[in-house]
């Protein structure tokens, strides 16, 4: 018999399908695994209500208490998920968003709590910006003529992120994309006896069309029908986004992170090559928002495509997972 006569199945090219056989064969020979150990939980904490509150456009998601947020967290903590990031929304905003460094404001009390409940068993991180604290919704200090005012707000980042580590933040999460806003925050923790916090940086965080939900769960509105793209990474541009993250890097940040994530894919797998730090993305609301609007059609399985977005987000480079489908998956793997 000639090569040409030969079936399909002699040659060695057929030895991948030979390994997709079975389930347990699939199992056995996947390259990549995504556990509840690569996931963070983007939680949201209101001041001032006195039941959860559902958030319509991101359905499973609501803002919570003080005490619904604690009974998620040891719920979180029960099912193996290691890491939560919080995002508050106070009951009163100010034009400069002085609740973000308040020592009683929703972030901080709910840092103390939880920290109470579950001390270092769960890594506690905390969103360190300003736009859910603002009454314009910008990320900084706006000056007269609109602007953001970019080095007056990285001191109010530094204040915040001080006050977060102090009410219990494990890490503090920069992401307000400000030049120098790494640096600030490190000296500022070094400065009050923090240099144990570690900051997980928003490097390359793009003006994304998909942020809509979640700006309905922090109840944020940007005045005059703004837009943050004169401080947020244009979506069009890769390669700036590794400029971003060097200069991260330089000025001390610990861990780095790609948002939005499915749609960046091409820009995570840069920031892996290009350095040796754990790199996170975001699966942001938009992301989520999509795969249930579809679900709830019948369109499409849910659960399976956020199981293969996620997955294909960790295949791309990312060691962490924000997602808000933590929860749901690991009640599945559990």
């Amino acid at each position: 018999m000639t090569a040409h006569d030969a079936p399909l199945s002699s040659f060695p090219n057929s030895r991948p399908r030979r390994l997709r056989s079975t389930a347990a064969m699939r199992e056995l020979v996947a390259e990549t695994r995504l556990t509840a150990n690569d996931v963070i939980a983007p939680l949201f904490v209101r001041e001032g209500i006195s039941e959860p509150q559902p958030i319509p456009s991101l359905p499973g998601v609501v803002q919570h208490t003080r005490q619904s947020l604690r009974a998620e967290v040891r719920h979180l903590a029960s099912l193996g998920v290691r890491s939560v990031i919080l995002f508050g929304v106070p009951a009163a905003k100010d034009d400069i968003g002085s609740g973000a460094w308040d020592p009683d404001g929703i972030v901080q009390v709910a840092l103390r709590d939880l920290r109470e409940d579950v001390g270092d068993d769960i890594v506690l991180m905390a969103d360190c910006c300003l736009d859910e604290y603002t009454s314009h919704g910008h990320c900084g200090v706006v000056r007269s003529d609109g602007h953001v005012d970019n080095d007056a707000t990285i001191e109010l980042y530094a204040r915040a992120a001080v006050a977060q580590a102090n009410a219990g933040a494990h890490v503090v999460a920069p992401s307000g994309m400000m030049d120098g806003q790494v640096a600030a925050i490190r000296s500022a923790l070094d400065a009050s006896g923090c240099s144990e916090t570690a900051i997980l940086a928003y490097s390359a965080k793009y003006a994304s069309a998909l942020y809509g939900p979640f700006r309905d769960a922090v109840d944020v509105r940007i005045a005059g029908g703004g837009d943050r793209k004169g401080y947020q990474q244009d979506w069009r541009n890769a390669r700036e986004a590794l400029v971003e993250v060097a200069a991260d890097l330089a000025q001390g940040a610990d861990m780095v992170m790609v948002k939005p994530a499915v749609t960046y894919l091409d820009v995570i797998a840069a920031v892996r090559a290009a350095c040796n730090v754990p790199v996170a993305a975001y699966h942001v609301s938009g992301e989520y928002s999509m795969i249930k609007a579809a679900a709830s059609n019948g369109w499409i399985d849910g659960d399976a495509v956020a199981l293969e977005q996620l997955t294909a987000i960790k295949r791309a480079g990312a060691d962490l997972i924000l997602t808000y489908f933590a929860r749901d998956l690991a009640e599945r793997w559990s």
